[in-house]
């Protein structure tokens, strides 16, 4: 069996980029490990905040929850700050993940892979998916971060299929769903870049229907965020499993062409 390591930027992410691999992957007996860049600090602050209570403090009991829902066996903090979305202040403020100079992120995350003795370790492309200064900064830092480690991981990047989430999109208008007409998954995102990649630069398409339960769950322990939680658990149940049944990997050095598998070994 194997020990996967996923590094995502902030907690929510591993619930709705990689939850149905890491419950798969649990129920078959791997060890699966979370990693989170930074704390959230930027999210939503919820109405509903105890006294003394803040914003880091609730994502990180949220984040727990969506861990212990999911089954991971570890939650690793790498204690950096939430950066914002492109041009903001936040992204030069001292502390701020994508601020960090590269090799300090990534001899944080290396000591993670270490200590786990990680044969996978996984990110996200090489623009985060939709330009996020986080979600970029984990790119470059999983790629370092293996190159530091004292036994070099398998890597893999999770990605948005953009061409499918184009159907996706043509066939949610075709039903009448309201707001869809707004999203275009090919126009600018927070880097000026589409939404995700091409099924063309994709290696693996992952099925994980049955693990949609638990991708519910764990996406419903990220309560607190409600514009961008809230909208995925606002889904019908089969709009919730057409566009969250399947999960999408490029792996670096792989021939082209996207193969429906399951790439995490036996």
């Amino acid at each position: 069996m194997s020990t996967i390591v996923f590094l995502h930027a902030h907690p929510d992410d591993e619930a709705s980029q990689t939850s149905g691999s890491m419950a798969r992957a649990v129920d078959e007996g791997h060890r699966v490990v979370v990693v989170f860049a930074t704390h959230g600090d930027h999210g939503e602050a919820p109405d509903d905040l105890a006294p003394g209570e803040t914003v880091v403090d609730r994502r990180r009991t949220e984040a727990e929850a969506s861990a212990a829902a999911i089954g991971l066996h570890r939650v690793v903090w790498l204690g950096f700050a939430d950066s914002g979305m492109t041009g903001w202040d936040q992204n030069s403020h001292e502390g701020a993940f994508t601020a960090a100079p590269l090799d300090e992120a990534a001899m944080r995350f290396a000591a993670v892979l270490d200590e786990e003795d990680a044969d996978i370790a996984v990110g996200y492309d090489w623009h985060g998916g939709y330009g996020h200064p986080d979600h970029v900064q984990v790119h470059r830092v999983l790629h370092r971060g293996a190159e530091l480690a004292a036994r070099r991981p398998r890597l893999l990047e999770s990605t948005m299929n953009r061409d499918a989430s184009r159907r996706f999109a043509q066939a949610a208008r075709d039903a009448g769903a309201p707001g869809v007409d707004e999203w275009d998954p090919d126009q600018p995102m927070d880097d000026g870049n589409p939404l995700g990649e091409p099924e063309s630069a994709i290696s693996w398409r992952v099925d994980v229907s049955p693990w949609l339960e638990r991708r519910r769950a764990a996406l419903q322990a990220h309560r607190s965020q409600t514009t961008d939680v809230g909208m995925m658990l606002a889904m019908p149940p089969e709009v919730f499993a057409a566009f969250f049944g399947h999960e999408h990997y490029i792996e670096p050095g792989r021939p082209p062409g996207m193969v429906d598998g399951w790439p995490f070994g036996d």
